[in-house]
């Protein structure tokens, strides 16, 4: 079982985020990989080609972005992206430089766009409280996906699957 910890993102003077503590996973090299699906936020200038420049490093390493969603300021922009392989992304946004933090997110299937209402009810009735929501980009197969930050992520997990709704793990979103 994997503990969630505390989260800090605070800035330090040179551009870089401040270490925080993180899920803990289990080692799972012996069976298949269900653990924490894990979301980049890389802070980023406001300006032409950042994105470029990131989907370009991370495409020269074979790593596929499933997931992304930008938010953006005047001067500067959040963007948050799920990948198939993130421990390769890690370095890759280390070798190029990019001020980064990552942190678990649940990843969610849904039959229909009709499903969207169990996912909310259920977290309502768990009293979850969820801070983003944002599609995937693609999935296997041409299914439908969700990626939901909760303040409480092994928790929501645990209520969506009670409720029928299906929880993807790493292997899930892996090419």
């Amino acid at each position: 079982m994997s503990i969630e910890q505390p989260l800090t993102w605070n800035w330090l003077e040179n551009g870089r985020i401040k270490p925080h503590l993180r899920t803990v996973a289990p080692d799972t090299r012996s069976q298949p990989d269900l653990g924490a699906i894990r979301q980049f936020s890389i802070f980023v200038e406001n300006k032409v080609g950042r994105l470029n420049e990131l989907v370009q490093s991370l495409a020269a390493a074979d790593v596929h972005i499933v997931a992304l969603c930008l938010v953006d300021t005047t001067d500067s922009t959040i963007i948050r992206i799920v990948v198939d392989y993130p421990e390769q992304a890690e370095k890759v946004l280390a070798e190029h430089s990019f001020a980064h933090d990552d942190v678990p997110v649940v990843a969610i299937e849904l039959q229909s766009e009709a499903q969207l209402k169990d996912v909310t009810a259920a977290l309502l009735a768990a009293e979850i409280n969820i801070h983003y929501v944002y599609p995937f980009l693609f999935r296997p197969g041409g299914r439908r996906g969700l990626i939901v930050r909760t303040e409480a992520q092994e928790l929501a997990a645990s209520v969506l699957a009670r409720h029928g709704i299906t929880v993807l793990g790493r292997d899930d979103i892996a090419r």
